[in-house]
């Protein structure tokens, strides 16, 4: 069959299981396959597909009907125009944590916290954009780490970015009295009674400690604006992606550990995605 064949084929087979934008996936998954530029697919359609390439096309196109994400069939996500390491360990990188990327690069920064680094997509980022930054990953799951470790080495950053395993300030262990002038987070936020209308992509892939608090999905927020102010410098900053509906909790849980400069920042779709605060300067 020619890759356009297959692609028809494929695209179908997407649709009648239910996947949004059948044809997005299809192209995409044909490309891994092929070993091609998704940019460049449209050259190699009209070419006959080799068989063995032909069968594994048609079983990864089975798992995404299965509505596996397609970044766990490739092993590999784009985030803020980089690419990294994905797997089930680690939570999928998403565009509307582009948001809190470019929250962090609107101020000054040298030296990063990174609470729940996951596969450091966020971390890794932020040194890749300012140079000379230094920064600390922390994460509770050592399979996560070790994504972010592949990922750090990737991007050549092993010198300027450590990592560290534990729950949120405790990964710090001897170094706990550092102080930085960021402090960044994507934490756990959905909660417990939401988990059931996530899409199964989500729900069944991801990995649930990154997803659920298992509570009201604010209880990482609480212990995160608890100890920031003794974690950051004068003027320090810090920032957490949120869920669309959380704005007004997390900023006032920002506020009563005594941030200041408290903002809520929406993303493209004017949905609350980040919440910021600063301690006091001296």
């Amino acid at each position: 069959m020619t890759g356009s064949a297959l692609l028809a084929q494929a695209t179908r087979r997407l649709a009648e299981a239910g996947i949004p934008d059948p044809g997005r996936d299809a192209r995409r998954l044909l490309a891994h396959v092929l070993k091609v530029p998704p940019g460049r697919l449209t050259l190699f359609l009209p070419d006959p597909v080799e068989s063995e390439h032909a069968l594994l096309f048609n079983a990864v196109i089975e798992s995404r009907a299965a509505h596996v994400p397609v970044s766990h069939i490739t092993g590999r996500r784009q985030f803020y125009g980089r690419e990294f390491l994905v797997t089930p360990e680690v939570l999928d990188p998403r565009p509307e944590t582009e948001i809190l990327i470019e929250a962090a690069l609107a101020g000054p920064f040298s030296r990063v916290l990174d609470l729940g680094t996951g596969s450091g997509c966020i971390l890794l980022t932020l040194l890749c954009e300012r140079e000379g930054a230094t920064g600390i990953g922390t994460d509770l799951s050592e399979e996560a780490l070790e994504v972010a470790f592949w990922n750090r080495n990737a991007l050549r950053l092993e010198a300027r970015a450590a990592l560290a395993r534990g729950s949120w300030f405790g990964a710090l262990g001897e170094d706990d009295r550092e102080r930085f002038d960021l402090i960044v987070s994507n934490p756990p936020y959905i909660a417990l009674d939401e988990m059931d209308d996530l899409s199964p992509e989500v729900r069944d892939h991801e990995p649930r400690m990154a997803l659920t608090d298992e509570g009201d999905g604010l209880t990482a927020y609480r212990m995160i604006a608890a100890g920031a102010p003794s974690h950051l410098l004068p003027g320090g900053r810090l920032m957490v992606e949120i869920g669309p509906s959380q704005g007004a909790a997390v900023a006032d849980l920002f506020r009563s550990a005594g941030l200041q400069e408290v903002a809520v920042i929406t993303d493209l779709d004017g949905r609350d995605r980040v919440v910021v605060g600063r301690v006091a300067a001296v």
